[in-house]
């Protein structure tokens, strides 16, 4: 039996209380079995003496849980990469190498919702038989999408599967894929409600309402849930009255969504990180001013209905979208609370919640994780610092200074995970811009 008493932090439990200083912790196993002295006095005393470890001065809180986290998705800057430079094997090695960075980043349990080549529920065994590194995950096949696509527009094919796509065409191939993905050990059925095509601005709905409840119905009939891309007051609508129990973005919700998210009783995670990290930071990374604005403006429309739902007791999940070149592994995976803070108006506490005991509405493991109270999961970060009044704090590694996964400690000394890419991994140009006489001779 592993006993360990982390003594004199502050601990933060994750569900909006106040921090409370100098509060025991008793570790057991994989499960915190006591909190406070009291309670530490009583489990100590009937069994062998725990292994003490002085966290005096540092901040004791529940592990991150990233509820959107693409993890086999190699970081595209592209959908030309995603799609065309990405093969089976490559693709899980990467994620098998990028996974322990989430780890080092304070993230001890995720959601990914879609990924390439159905590798997430394979990833996921792994993790959990011990041959990967990484946190406790959650995940789903191919994103179901119509032959209309998703976000790739003309890269998604008119039937069968394609990078993380998976077209289905009538509701027959709907309901045999739905079951197919959860006989191959999806934990959740995701559905891209919305996709973009080249004659119109914006995505559209490219989903009906009897569709998405053929989906909807198919994976809650075996006891699975649904999450959905949507980005449309009409498609987030339509989400929540099919049955969606997750919605993705929901960007610019209207009343009538916001109205339909109650009845269903469906969660709401925005994914602002990949929004905000183009629209304020994109120019350091080559993007176009153009397209920082269409971010900024979604986000802005988006963020004063988000609030509302909030505050109306619409739970609001802490997504990254980790694992494209303007969110990379291990270095987003907080902001999303740091958004909420910034944008939403959320207290630092407020917005740690949503990064903790919300989470584990995406891990559908609410009761098992992301507070620090007995008898959950041992999934607890120590930090240097004040999260409750700053939560950016916990987008620098370097405060970190203990971090148990399922009981196990992390060892946070060693490099950062570096590679370099694999053959055909990256999209390679002859050139940045068109070579003309004019450019040649000013």
């Amino acid at each position: 039996m592993t006993r360990t008493l982390l003594r004199g932090g502050t601990v933060i439990d994750g569900t909006g209380a106040p921090p409370r200083p100098d509060t025991p912790v008793l570790l057991e196993e994989d499960r915190i079995v006591a909190v406070g002295a009291e309670g530490v006095a009583a489990v100590v005393a009937g069994g062998p003496a725990p292994d003490e470890v002085d966290v005096t001065g540092l901040t004791v809180m529940p592990g991150i849980i990233d509820s959107h986290c693409h993890s086999t998705l190699g970081e595209p800057a592209s959908n030309d990469e995603l799609f065309h430079h990405r093969d089976p094997a490559g693709a899980a090695l990467m994620a098998a190498f990028n996974v322990r960075k989430l780890l080092l980043a304070g993230v001890t349990s995720f959601l990914d919702p879609d990924g390439l080549f159905n590798i997430g529920p394979a990833l996921r065994d792994a993790i959990e038989a011990g041959m990967v590194e990484g946190p406790t995950m959650r995940a789903g096949g191919w994103a179901l999408m119509t032959a209309v696509g998703g976000t790739a527009g003309r890269m998604i094919p008119e039937s069968g599967t394609a990078g993380y796509a998976e077209v289905v065409r009538d509701r027959d191939e709907m309901i045999t894929a739905t079951r197919r993905q959860i006989k191959q050990g999806a934990d959740v059925i995701k559905i891209h409600v919305t996709g973009s095509v080249p004659t119109k601005r914006g995505e559209l709905q490219v989903w009906t309402l009897d569709e998405l409840r053929t989906v909807c119905d198919t994976a809650h009939d075996l006891g699975v849930r649904v999450v959905a891309h949507c980005r449309g007051a009409g498609a987030t609508r339509d989400a929540a009255r099919a049955g969606v129990d997750i919605i993705f973005h929901a960007s610019y919700m209207d009343e009538a969504a916001l109205e339909a998210i109650h009845e269903a009783g469906s969660s709401l995670c925005p994914v602002f990180t990949f929004l905000a990290n183009l629209a304020e930071h994109g120019a350091k990374a080559g993007s176009t001013s153009a397209v920082q604005d269409v971010f900024r403006r979604e986000m802005e429309d988006t963020g004063r209905m988000m609030r509302r739902a909030y505050d109306e007791g619409v739970p609001l999940l802490a997504g990254s979208e980790s694992g494209f070149s303007l969110t990379p592994y291990g270095h987003w995976h907080y902001r999303e609370m740091e958004i909420f803070v910034e944008h939403l108006g959320l207290t630092p506490l407020e917005a740690l919640t949503t990064g903790t005991k919300n989470g584990a509405i995406a891990l559908d493991q609410v009761g098992e994780v992301g507070t620090i109270e007995a008898g959950l999961r041992a999934d607890v970060l120590v930090l240097d610092g004040d999260p409750s009044r700053d939560v950016s704090l916990l987008g620098d590694r370097r405060r970190f200074r203990h971090l148990w996964c399922r009981g196990k400690e992390v060892d946070l000394s060693g490099p950062w995970p570096e590679r370099r890419p694999l053959p055909g991994e990256k999209l390679a140009t002859w050139s940045a811009v068109p070579l003309t006489w004019d450019l040649v001779h000013p």
